[in-house]
């Protein structure tokens, strides 16, 4: 594995021509930032495609699925087994994220990071699997840090498989039993915050199982204090296997100058570790929508990051990065076909 594929040749979106794009953007009709979030989103898009035209390509929704060795300890309302079920019923294609990508226009595929048991005779899952579910993060590290590097290799693959094929703009999801304490694990590590500040309800756990999630999470971070020197070894110590292809697809996907769409708390928290990895990452996140997570708004507003959507979501599967493409085709649509005050012969308002 060559040094070049871990590192990734990252380089920030260029703000060269920002004067130009935010005139073009403050000259349609309308009063300067009446459309909101749209028109900064304009901006981000066209500092990344190019001042001229944007345009979204083969929109594409990846779903890794992979199991926590910590879920064991019934940190979660559902056994590990419902990653499994679930994995099945995305690929016969019943779960909400499939209705929102076939009714939103979304390509969607779904990848078995380490899923314990394999769905095996079941077309449209993509096998890379890095293990059959991850060590429970409270008495030994998630997997190895030769681990990561695998698994940030076949994210890379991916991202250039789609890359190749047109895709302009990559969304991602997630589906793993016992994810949230992983994903709060890594951001109390990374933000070094009070892990009472970032362990939530998941989907809906109670008090009772609240406090023990948020004590083995502590025990978790007691264990690895030592061995967590930077953010790959952070994931390697606290990570789940699907959040480490999301932060290595992400970083990928940075690297080819796509879009990227982050859904909730999971998807978030990778989004931590490669921005960590590589600052220039956060040129290309698009964040979609602000989870019910307790701890996905501080870690919003850590990556400076304002979502397109706050609906309530806490389902994941990357439900709200879906429901955003339309935003985010209406940002692309303004700035391309909106007439200008010149253009309509309208006195500007500015």
């Amino acid at each position: 594995m060559s040094q070049s594929t871990l590192l990734f040749q990252i380089e920030p979106a260029s703000r060269a021509q920002d004067q130009f794009i935010q005139q073009k953007i403050d000259l349609k009709t309308k009063p300067p930032g009446a459309l909101g979030l749209l028109e900064p989103l304009a901006l981000q898009i066209a500092r990344i495609q190019g001042p001229k035209q944007l345009q979204i390509v083969n929109p594409t929704m990846l779903v890794f699925a992979g199991d926590h060795g910590i879920a064991a300890e019934g940190v979660s309302i559902a056994p590990s087994e419902v990653t499994r079920q679930m994995v099945q019923n995305f690929a016969h294609g019943g779960a909400a994220i499939n209705v929102f990508c076939r009714q939103l226009g979304f390509n969607l595929e779904v990848i078995d990071c380490g899923i314990l048991t394999p769905v095996e005779g079941v077309e449209g899952i993509i096998d890379q699997r890095l293990g059959a579910g991850t060590g429970a993060i409270h008495l030994e590290p998630a997997m190895s840090l030769a681990c990561v590097d695998k698994g940030f290799a076949m994210a890379q693959a991916l991202i250039e498989r789609h890359h190749q094929a047109g895709c302009n703009l990559v969304a991602f999801g997630e589906m793993g039993i016992g994810n949230t304490s992983s994903a709060a694990a890594i951001m109390a590590a990374i933000m070094q915050l009070d892990v009472a500040d970032c362990v939530g309800r998941g989907t809906g756990i109670s008090a009772e199982t609240l406090e023990r999630k948020q004590m083995l999470i502590e025990l978790a971070l007691l264990l690895h204090q030592s061995a967590m020197t930077g953010p790959k070894q952070v994931l390697a110590c606290l990570g789940g296997f699907e959040i480490v292809q999301m932060a290595g697809a992400m970083l990928a996907a940075a690297e080819r100058k796509m879009l990227v769409v982050v859904d909730g708390f999971i998807a978030t928290a990778a989004a931590l570790v490669a921005v960590s990895i590589n600052a220039h990452v956060r040129d290309y996140l698009i964040f979609a929508h602000r989870s019910e997570e307790q701890g996905h708004q501080r870690m919003l507003e850590h990556l400076k990051a304002k979502p397109l959507l706050s609906l309530g979501l806490r389902l994941g599967e990357g439900t709200g990065a879906a429901l955003a493409l339309p935003l985010i085709q209406a940002a692309v649509n303004f700035y391309n076909q909106m007439a200008s005050f010149s253009d309509a012969g309208i006195e500007a308002v500015v």
